[in-house]
C-alpha cells in the first residue's frame, strides 16, 4: 500500500441544471496542477439534491457518465462522484468510481432521506462497494448513509481490515452541519480508518443552505484539513499508508471488535 493523494472538491451546485454543473466541474477540475490519484466530488455533483427523476435522472450511459469518463482518462486519475439513475424501471443516487480506462464501480445509496421524498421515489442499494485504489480499500458511502455506523462498520479478519479509507459524499444542511463533522470524527476513530467527507456549498432549490465542511480525519480522529465554510475548495491531502499500518499495529482494537451480520430487508 502506497501513500494515497486525495483531491477533495467542495463545490457550489447548480440547481437542477446539469450543463452548468458539468462545465463548473471542468472548470475546477481544470485548476488541478498536483498530482493525485483519486478526486471526489459532493453528492449529485450534475444536478443538486433534487428528487425530480423526471427532470434529472440519466440512464448509465448520459452525459454525467460520460463526463467522469472523460475527466477520468484526461486527469489519469480515479474520480467518485453520485448522480440520480434511471436503471431496471427504478430510480437510484447512485455513486460511480470511475477509472481511468473508463471501467468503472457503482454503490447505490442504502439509507434514503426520510425527511423528503428520496425514500419514495429511489430504491435504495443492498450492496457495500470496497474499491481498491494504489493498494488501498475504499468504502464509499452516500450522506445520510454517514448516520448508520453498522452499515459502515469496519471489520478485522486474520490480521486484515476491510477498508483503509471511508468515503462520505454528500449534500449535507447547514443546520445540521455539528453533526455532520462529528459523526465523521466518529466513523474515524471507532473504524481505525482514515475518513473523507465532501460536501456542496450553497443554497439548493429550496432555499436550503449548505456550508460545506468538507473534511479529512486520520485513523486517530485528528483533522487533517478542514474546508472553509461557504467556499469552494479544491484541495489535495496526502493519506500517509505507514502511519496508519503503525497505529493498527499498535492499538489493536480491530482485534477485539464484535462479530456481526447484517440482515437485509429488500
Amino acid at each position: 500500500m502506497q501513500d494515497l493523494r486525495l483531491t477533495l472538491v467542495q463545490a457550489n451546485l447548480f440547481w437542477e441544471k446539469r450543463l452548468e454543473n458539468l462545465d463548473h466541474f471542468s472548470y475546477l477540475l481544470g485548476g488541478i496542477s498536483e498530482q493525485t490519484d483519486l478526486v471526489l466530488l459532493p453528492e449529485t455533483f450534475n444536478t443538486g439534491f433534487s428528487i425530480n427523476p423526471s427532470t434529472c435522472a440519466e440512464p448509465m450511459n448520459g452525459p454525467s457518465m460520460q463526463f467522469l469518463r472523460k475527466k477520468a482518462d484526461e486527469m489519469n486519475v480515479v474520480i467518485m462522484a453520485t448522480l440520480l439513475i434511471s436503471d431496471g424501471g427504478g430510480c437510484y443516487n447512485r455513486l460511480v468510481c470511475m477509472h481511468p480506462d473508463g471501467q468503472y464501480q457503482t454503490y447505490d445509496k442504502r439509507h434514503l432521506f426520510r425527511l423528503s421524498e428520496e425514500y419514495r421515489l429511489f430504491r435504495g442499494g443492498h450492496q457495500k462497494l470496497i474499491v481498491k485504489v494504489k493498494g488501498w480499500k475504499i468504502s464509499p458511502i452516500i450522506c445520510y448513509d454517514l448516520r448508520f455506523p453498522v452499515w459502515s462498520k469496519n471489520t478485522w479478519h486474520d490480521g486484515q481490515y476491510c477498508y483503509d479509507l471511508l468515503v462520505c459524499l454528500a449534500n449535507w444542511p447547514a443546520s445540521r452541519a455539528h453533526v455532520w463533522k462529528t459523526l465523521l470524527m466518529a466513523r474515524a476513530m471507532e473504524n481505525q480508518s482514515y475518513v473523507a467527507g465532501v460536501n456542496r456549498v450553497g443554497f439548493d432549490g429550496h432555499g436550503t443552505g449548505h456550508t460545506g465542511d468538507t473534511t479529512a480525519i486520520d485513523a486517530k480522529g485528528n483533522v487533517l484539513f478542514a474546508a472553509s465554510e461557504n467556499k469552494e475548495a479544491v484541495h489535495n491531502v496526502t493519506l500517509l499508508a505507514q502511519e496508519l499500518s503503525l497505529f493498527r499495529e499498535s492499538f489493536t482494537v480491530g482485534m477485539d471488535w464484535d462479530q456481526f451480520s447484517i440482515n437485509i430487508n429488500h
